[in-house]
């Protein structure tokens, strides 16, 4: 995760979404990124919020998503620093944009990408540091973990695109035991919460997650390129 951010720089308004204010990319942080999704919500009690993204080209940000409304979470927004697991709260921060998955075909994303099945599945049980904020793949009912997991096939047309959020992941390497149970040597902060992703909007606020619709969601999945450190700034305004 980086840390939050101050300077702004290449104001712009648009008027897909007329908001309050311009939306801006913020340069201080994120000065190794030339793809930035800036998320912004007028409150940190707001539900809803804003959805830009830019790439940086010659030096300078150009938009490539004009502004649309985004889905967030029924907890509003808190310091990704001061989230708790539970809370349905959105982290606002500075995170990179690692991968992506689906139950939908790779739409030409150049993230490394895996069209999940019934079979796959999110943990994050407080109980089970070393498989916490992991995806797993193994064939298991995951009952012991109760209401710490995501069957994410079940999860439905929401999960048919998602880019994961580099939120509390854990940092060391990952292993696959006999059991077929992926595994973390590192384990991230069990209270803080995990799963934090951009998502297909189902209609609904989310768990703590950033959601628009299907369309553009599927845009910015070709568009978001590992080599270009694609980040998202999410931030109160």
């Amino acid at each position: 995760m980086r840390p939050s951010l101050i300077a702004l720089v290449a104001v712009v308004s648009f008027a897909a979404v007329p908001p309050a204010h311009a939306t801006s990319v913020p340069d201080a942080r994120v000065a190794d990124s030339r793809q930035v999704i800036v998320v912004e919500a007028p409150r940190w009690s707001s539900t809803e919020g804003t959805l830009t993204a830019f790439e940086k080209r010659r030096g300078k940000w150009t938009i490539t998503q004009p502004t649309v409304r985004a889905q967030l979470g029924y907890g509003g927004l808190v310091r990704g620093d001061k989230r708790r697991q539970g809370t349905g709260t959105v982290p606002t921060g500075v995170f990179d944009i690692l991968r992506g998955f689906g139950r939908k075909d790779d739409p030409g994303t150049s993230l490394k990408y895996v069209q999940v099945d019934r079979n796959d599945a999110w943990t994050y049980n407080p109980r089970v540091p070393s498989t916490y904020n992991v995806f797993q793949t193994v064939d298991r009912s995951w009952n012991s973990y109760g209401g710490y997991v995501e069957k994410l096939w079940d999860m439905g047309d929401q999960y048919d695109y998602v880019a994961i959020l580099d939120y509390n992941l854990p940092q060391g390497p990952i292993t696959t035991g006999a059991k077929g149970v992926r595994r973390s040597s590192t384990s991230p902060d069990t209270s803080r919460g995990g799963g934090i992703f951009l998502h297909v909007d189902n209609g609904n606020k989310t768990a703590g997650c950033i959601a628009v619709k299907k369309k553009v969601m599927r845009n910015l999945m070709k568009w978001l390129d590992p080599k270009k450190d694609p980040a998202i700034v999410i931030r109160v305004t």
